[in-house]
């Protein structure tokens, strides 16, 4: 049975996606069958594994029941994804059915045997599909940004949380959380280690170890329809997610 990794924060602009799509190709570079699922309806995250627009089945196509989770599912020269577009905004919330929670669970049952590990990217919300993704969960990833603002939310998150551990998965483990953007010469980003290292002891969690550095390269290898660690294998960013995913690595016991 896969393991599934949720990367998640309410806030925009911390790297979710950027970090959903490197955990992948990590796992898949140590040889593991990977599928990713990209809940944020902006559907950038095929982008980020090299995946060209189509006109393909997406994952709201699934979610609805309109075709079989297999069918739906496309390869990447990286992983396995079930993609996403706009439309998934709004699909979801019209299906109003009971245990609406539990749709995404029930959606992947059939294939899960067929991975190693599942990752999932879900919009800058807490909706009703982020609640989807935690409700089918072994493990939370917090991606923040060394910001102040950053910070605003992680309670609201932490409740969200509470809440899904109460209701609809008692198992789910906030993995760490990691800082993004992250600049160790400033004291505002040391002040943010500082008070993210607090939020995380009351999440019983911790701070990833790894700090992930601004770099340009990270935000080019998209465009140029490359995975990051082909893109550019020596840029500081890079090698921060390359230790990032060993040091995830350590935690599951691979």
């Amino acid at each position: 049975m896969a393991t599934i990794i949720t990367v998640s924060n309410q806030k925009g602009g911390v790297g979710k996606t950027t970090t959903s799509a490197a955990l992948a190709a990590g796992l898949s570079m140590l040889d593991k069958r990977v599928l990713c699922i990209d809940l944020d309806p902006q559907g950038n995250l095929g982008f980020c594994l090299g995946m060209e627009a189509d006109t393909n089945y997406t994952v709201l196509d699934a979610l609805k029941g309109g075709v079989p989770a297999e069918e739906a599912i496309q390869q990447t020269e990286i992983c396995s994804l079930l993609s996403s577009d706009i439309t998934l905004s709004s699909g979801l919330e019209e299906l109003r059915r009971e245990g609406r929670e539990s749709i995404l669970r029930d959606t992947l049952a059939p294939v899960l045997e067929s991975y190693d590990y599942v990752v999932i990217d879900t919009p800058p919300a807490l909706n009703l599909l982020t609640v989807n993704a935690y409700a089918v969960s072994d493990y939370l990833i917090i991606p923040m940004a060394s910001d102040i603002l950053s910070l605003v939310g992680l309670s609201q998150l932490r409740e969200t949380v509470d809440s899904v551990r109460s209701k609809l998965n008692a198992s789910l483990k906030v993995m760490g959380i990691l800082l993004t953007r992250y600049n160790g010469r400033t004291c505002l980003a040391r002040d943010v280690q500082e008070m993210a290292g607090q939020l995380a002891v009351q999440m019983n969690t911790r701070v990833f170890e790894t700090k992930i550095r601004t770099g340009v390269a990270i935000a080019e290898a998209p465009a140029h329809g490359e995975c990051i660690f082909t893109y550019n294998p020596r840029s500081s960013a890079v090698r921060d997610y390359k230790e990032f995913i060993q040091e995830v690595a350590g935690i599951i016991g691979l």
